[in-house]
């Protein structure tokens, strides 16, 4: 399916995140490795590293969505 036959292009920023989420909560909890990406499992574990490294530099997801001025 492609972001232009869904409609996904006409969305707002946060109608698309919002859409990112319900799709993410759709996902089942345990996913065989061999179903994602090698170069999702590659991005997955520099930022979990990142997470890591650095535990104090982070933000609240509300906070993230007002930068661009689709919350308050």
């Amino acid at each position: 399916m492609m972001v232009k036959e869904l409609g996904i292009d006409r969305l707002s920023v946060l109608e698309k995140l919002t859409l990112i989420e319900e799709i993410w909560d759709s996902l089942p909890e345990n996913v065989q490795t061999d179903e994602i990406p090698e170069w999702h499992q590659k991005e997955l574990a520099k930022r979990l590293s990142h997470a890591k490294a650095f535990p104090h530099d982070k933000k609240p997801w509300r906070e993230a969505l007002a930068r661009y001025g689709e919350v308050s």
